[in-house]
């Protein structure tokens, strides 16, 4: 039996998503990845239960779902340490039908290269798209002294991505947010502490604990894009948020500068012309780059590799139709993730005192007058399905579910993949 090819550039979530669908509708699948590892150092991600539901097609539902971490109360914060709003972990998953799981991201990308065969995933292997082909002809994938012919090609190569440029040589591309992000993952202090997000002027924090006893930490603050901390990054966190409340001192004294990942935010408002040309699909970052702000980048990632496969179908498939049925599907669905995430980021970059006194005000009152309220301005963003999709009864993939990043805003760093 002849199986099409398909080639992923980028090893990312969602590149490991989209090769471990195609594989289970009998595509065979080279994953080429430029960093010569696929272990993530110092970040986190949180899957929300849209996510949840298309892992659920590929087997890993039940096994991410048992790694949810959040009970009790959580919610938003001030620097000094005053609740703006808080919401319980009981009331979000009985309402939206299952929990927020915050993992690391190198847990996940484990258990997606557990469904590949060996040897499918090629790190150290830069790509290049040499050619998107046509419909009587394949593409054309350039590695190190080797081209590789593929019925499909996926492009999952980040914020930045060459195959985007090439495909789409017109468009302007992402923009700066005016954010630059550190997260790490370290040690779960001694002192208990809630999960919180805190909101300063042009400053957020984050604390989110992990099941394995750690903690991801995150912080994000206006600054020009490029910049490095003159000194080390612990130092530039300590001048940043080094008087902010508890577990956040604590945490900064813990931290090592070796141990935070620092990156500037970008995103892309202005959609794409379609998500696909020639062979070639594009994914996550490479489609649409978002900021961080409603924890959906790694997410729609997640959807975008689960719908791809199933709009291909089996390698027998009609290829064109399939790409277009993808692109009509998922751009405007990600589009509107993208502007929602924008509207939440215009909030956090506020750094007039005015501007954000009347902020912190507006949420307290929300909190007050209507509690839970926050939750809906995720619906229809985490009570997606997956097309096609049946669930088991009793896994809480079914029912009605939410964006688990409701306690504020960035639990997956924005990105479906980790910079070199």
């Amino acid at each position: 039996m002849h199986h099409s090819r398909a080639v992923v550039i980028g090893a990312g979530i969602g590149g490991l998503t989209a090769a471990a669908a195609l594989r289970r509708r009998g595509w065979s699948v080279t994953v080429l990845e430029r960093a010569t590892t696929l272990e993530p150092v110092g970040a986190g991600i949180g899957l929300a239960p849209n996510a949840l539901r298309a892992l659920e097609t590929i087997g890993l539902g039940d096994d991410v779902r048992a790694l949810a971490a959040w009970q009790g109360d959580g919610g938003l914060r001030t620097p000094s340490g005053r609740w703006l709003s808080r919401t319980d972990s009981t009331v979000m998953t009985e309402r939206f039908g299952g929990p927020m799981v915050l993992l690391h991201r190198a847990t996940l990308v484990e258990l997606l290269v557990a469904r590949l065969p060996e040897g499918c995933v090629r790190t150290g292997t830069p790509a290049q798209l040499a050619d998107p082909g046509t419909a009587g002809r394949p593409a054309l994938v350039s590695t190190d002294g080797e081209v590789l012919e593929a019925e499909l090609v996926i492009a999952a190569d980040g914020v930045h991505s060459d195959v985007r440029r090439t495909l789409f040589p017109r468009h302007p591309g992402p923009e700066y947010t005016g954010l630059t992000a550190w997260r790490m993952v370290i040690p779960r202090p001694e002192t208990p502490f809630a999960p919180h997000e805190t909101w300063g002027r042009g400053r957020l924090w984050g604390t989110q604990p992990m099941k394995d006893g750690r903690i991801y930490a995150y912080g994000s603050a206006v600054a020009p894009p490029g910049g490095r901390a003159p000194d080390d990054e612990r130092a530039e966190l300590l001048r940043l948020f080094g008087d902010w409340h508890q577990p956040v001192p604590g945490i900064l004294a813990a931290v090592t500068p070796r141990d935070i990942l620092r990156h500037d935010i970008w995103h892309m408002t202005r959609p794409l012309p379609a998500y696909h040309r020639g062979r070639v699909a594009l994914l996550g970052d490479a489609a649409h780059p978002m900021a961080p702000t409603m924890g959906q980048g790694g997410n729609q990632a997640i959807e975008d590799g689960v719908v791809l496969a199933h709009h291909l179908g089996d390698s027998s498939a009609d290829l064109s139709s399939g790409l277009a049925s993808y692109t009509a599907d998922r751009l405007p669905r990600t589009m509107d993730v993208v502007r929602r995430s924008d509207r939440a980021a215009r909030m956090i970059t506020l750094t007039g005192a005015v501007s954000v006194a009347l902020r912190n005000t507006a949420i307290t009152a929300v909190g007050r007058l209507r509690p839970n309220l926050v939750l809906r301005t995720f619906d229809g963003v985490a009570d997606w399905r997956p097309p096609g999709a049946a669930y088991p009864s009793g896994s809480g993939a079914g029912a009605r579910t939410g964006e688990p990043g409701v306690q504020g805003a960035r639990t997956d760093g924005g990105t479906d993949r980790e910079a070199p």
